[in-house]
């Protein structure tokens, strides 16, 4: 990994008895587009504000860029992080550009850093609309150019493609790695499995407020021993000869065995032949990343 933008030390959130975050140890590598995954209530949102300083951790630590992000660094810090958490903002009875206008005044910033910021999300042509009349993918849009004009180093989306068509994903996954190859960190929170799959190049997975995988897609495929599926002569009576192993019968025939490793799967092997089972094949199943993610947090589901 290169150097590290976001990190954090057994950050910790609890509202009274109830620990939404418990001792999370983050590590978002600069330039990277980090996927930030879990079940609906797993605490990626709450994980995400105490990242922002917007709520005080009840435990732990959050560093960017090096820096302790506390109420006297926030100031420093916050200029070089854009986000967009929760709805989209904007002023609905205002145009787009007049929404832009109003962010650089408050920001102080040039007329060339917000033009950069829309065309960075390819909004240039709708700018003269009113922000009411926009699709949710141009709020999003407009969202996220709100959250650039600034040339953030570190930008942090929650769920940015809820309610997107397949489209607007596509146009969203494309302007998220553009912004990470111009040198942009970002850092992307879903329970979209797929889009994260085809977009991050870190993933972390939260389930249940604690960090359970943090690494490359390859890594995370690595994590989880795949099911064995077996091919013989007499599927039916192998379920039986292996039902110290778990065994199944699935609907193509095959004899499935629940993530076996090799010595495992060597030793049913061996119990078929010795049963006079004729083994006529032994592989293992393809996985998802969906598959991994089900394994990995015990089905608990999206």
């Amino acid at each position: 990994m290169s150097s590290t933008i976001v990190a954090t030390e057994n950050l910790t959130k609890r509202y009274g008895t109830r620990t939404v975050v418990e001792n999370l140890d983050l590590r978002v590598p600069a330039g990277s587009v980090y996927g930030f995954l879990g079940p609906n209530g797993a605490g990626k949102s709450t994980t995400m504000k105490m990242l922002l300083s917007l709520i005080r951790p009840t435990a732990g630590e959050v560093r960017i860029m090096g820096e302790p992000m506390t109420r006297r660094t926030r100031r420093t810090l916050l200029p070089a992080i854009g986000s967009l958490i929760e709805a989209p903002p904007g002023y609905a009875h205002l145009t787009g550009a007049e929404n832009m206008h109003l962010v650089r005044r408050m920001l102080d910033l040039d007329h060339r850093q917000v033009d950069e910021a829309v065309r960075a999300v390819r909004l240039q042509d709708q700018m003269g609309k009113r922000v009411r009349d926009f699709s949710l993918g141009m709020k999003q849009r407009l969202g996220i150019a709100m959250a650039l004009a600034r040339r953030p180093r570190l930008l942090i989306l929650d769920e940015p493609t809820n309610g997107l068509d397949p489209a607007g994903i596509e146009e969203m996954r494309r302007l998220l790695r553009r912004l990470a190859e111009d040198g942009t960190t970002v850092m992307v929170s879903s329970h979209l499995l797929g889009e994260i799959d085809r977009t991050a190049t870190v993933l972390g997975i939260l389930s249940g407020g604690r960090m359970i995988f943090q690494g490359s897609r390859s890594e995370l495929m690595a994590a989880s021993t795949p099911d064995v599926l077996i091919a013989c002569s007499d599927p039916r009576g192998a379920v039986s000869a292996l039902a110290p192993f778990g065994a199944r019968l699935a609907e193509e025939g095959e004899l499935v065995l629940p993530g076996p490793d090799d010595r495992r799967t060597a030793e049913a092997v061996a119990a078929l032949v010795g049963a006079g089972v004729g083994v006529h094949g032994v592989r293992r199943s393809e996985q998802t990343l969906e598959d991994v993610f089900m394994s990995l947090t015990e089905g608990d589901g999206l």
